[in-house]
């Protein structure tokens, strides 16, 4: 966490949306128990050098002892039990600086979300609940309760949120003195068994994405750290999580709020990062601010409007580079993503920049990858029929280190889509970071390691000569890769073999640019 003291509060209106109930109310689980009690328990943060104000706290959550329902979200969440002393206090700094905190409820599927919800929230002055007649997704929720609100910035967070203490006053103040910037929290971890806050021990983290077009974290690169003067200094972030951030009302709207075309949730937070940056506005992560998020196991709904959202985001703001995902989602192209016709407008209304700038300027540390013809797609065996090159690691977050083995071709890009670079590097640019094929000269089979850096030297292990022939010449053994029958993992797969005329070492790329629908 970095050194920040505590910073005056602007009086500004704060209108805290997306149905938030202070981040304890809206959990999913299997159970329609009222909401449980825990107490609570604060873990002091050690006071740095040169702060004279009383740094931030930490609250931290326990889960109820043997209170098995308390397994997910959504049923029976841990509650405050806040002093009388406490709850005066808030009273008091909510009417000082003009807080008014809005709950807007975007499903409503739930027993213990209606009545129960209204009868708690009765009893919490300053929070105002705004029922939807329908489903009508995150998006369009939060655009409800956006509509009612007459203050000067807009705050929007998940339901599953407890906010640190002292995390408002760094947001407003940025926006204050930059109010073209749209700035969002550090997300630290609140545990989803036990709510305990598990905070964020490490450095703050930035958004990107990979060609999937999904949300990824990354490492704060060297070129953001040197632009920073000092640990409490807003870090620039080329896209955000999107469930935390705080926003100009004025030029929330400036920016064209949210795509309303899109559907429920996901691609949405991707679609406005490319949006603030491409139109004139920057976005941030404030590292002074800390939300406690719960990240759940799986999604409490279904996500099949994403695609659509995505392909929205990318027919708007990718321009060209909106190929590099198709390639890799070629199901996209297939996808029904409505008008977007007015979006456009809004682009060429704002004069906004084309995404080469994004990439060159925002992001230049993601892989954009050369997709030439003939030179990308499957990685297609011409002696094992129908096998293809594929790569699905366990872990989105742990990449690196897993076997390439070989599978029926399916055409759906994603895990079998490879490509052969200028650079003699077979990539699997999927995801973010990239990965590149190694060859492993004892073992013979090939793992994947992350690709060499932009200007850096390509490692000698990771070079395969694409010959004319088809076949894939590895440069440091001398050896070419054939597609065996059994690995040490019992199942088909790329090795390293003496090289011969055999189809079995034998490749070609295939790219499926379309595939039958039922």
């Amino acid at each position: 966490m970095a050194i920040c003291g505590r910073r005056s509060r602007p009086k500004f209106i704060l209108y805290i949306l997306g149905a938030f109930v202070v981040g304890y109310l809206v959990f999913h689980r299997n159970t329609h128990s009222d909401v449980g009690l825990a107490s609570r328990r604060e873990v002091p943060v050690e006071e740095p050098k040169n702060v004279d104000e009383e740094l931030l706290k930490k609250p931290v959550y326990e889960k109820p002892p043997l209170d098995i329902n308390a397994l997910g979200e959504m049923g029976r969440a841990v509650k405050l039990d806040l002093t009388e002393e406490e709850k005066r206090e808030e009273e008091e700094s909510i009417k000082k600086h003009q807080i008014n905190t809005y709950v807007s409820d975007r499903i409503s599927l739930h027993h213990h979300l209606k009545e129960p919800l209204e009868n708690y929230i009765a009893n919490l002055k300053k929070v105002r609940l705004i029922r939807a007649r329908k489903r009508e997704g995150l998006v369009r929720a939060r655009l409800l309760g956006a509509s009612i609100a007459t203050g000067e910035v807009l705050t929007f967070l998940d339901c599953h949120c407890e906010c640190h203490e002292g995390w408002l006053e760094p947001l407003l103040q940025r926006i204050k003195d930059e109010p073209s910037a749209v700035v969002c929290p550090v997300i630290d971890v609140i545990d989803w068994n036990t709510f305990q806050y598990l905070g964020n021990p490490g450095e703050p983290q930035i958004g990107g994405f990979d060609w999937r077009l999904v949300f990824t974290w990354h490492t704060v690169p060297e070129h953001e750290q040197k632009r920073r003067s000092s640990a409490t200094d807003v870090i620039r972030s080329p896209t955000m999580a999107g469930g935390l951030f705080a926003v100009n009302k004025k030029y929330f709207h400036y920016l064209g709020t949210y795509d309303t075309g899109m559907e429920v949730w996901g691609g949405e937070n991707l679609e406005f990062s490319f949006r603030i940056w491409q139109c004139g506005g920057s976005l941030e992560i404030h590292p002074c601010s800390h939300v406690g998020h719960v990240f759940p196991k799986k999604a409490p709904y279904s996500r099949n409007k994403a695609l659509a959202n995505s392909v929205r985001a990318a027919e708007v703001w990718m321009d060209e580079y909106k190929e590099m995902y198709y390639h890799r989602s070629p199901h996209a192209r297939l996808e029904a993503y409505g008008d977007v016709m007015d979006r456009r407008k809004l682009r060429m209304h704002l004069g906004c920049k084309d995404f080469k700038w994004f990439l060159e300027n925002i992001y230049p540390d993601i892989q954009v990858p050369e997709d030439r013809p003939g030179m990308f797609g499957m990685l297609k065996n011409k002696g094992m029929a129908n096998y293809c090159f594929d790569y699905n690691p366990p872990d989105d977050h742990n990449m690196a280190g897993h076997q390439v083995i070989l599978y029926p071709c399916h055409g759906m890009g994603q895990n079998q889509f490879f490509e052969y670079s200028t650079l003699q590097e077979i990539r699997y640019n999927t995801r973010e970071p990239a990965g590149c094929v190694v060859a492993d000269p004892v073992s013979t089979f090939l793992t994947m390691h992350h690709c060499s850096k932009p200007r850096e030297a390509v490692p000698e292990d990771q070079k395969f000569l694409f010959r004319e022939d088809g076949s894939l010449y590895h440069v440091q053994t001398q050896k070419c890769i054939e597609a065996v029958a059994r690995t040490d993992t019992g199942n088909p797969g790329p090795a390293l073999r003496p090289c011969s005329d055999s189809a079995s070492q034998k490749w070609l790329f295939e790219e499926r640019t379309y595939i039958s629908v039922p």
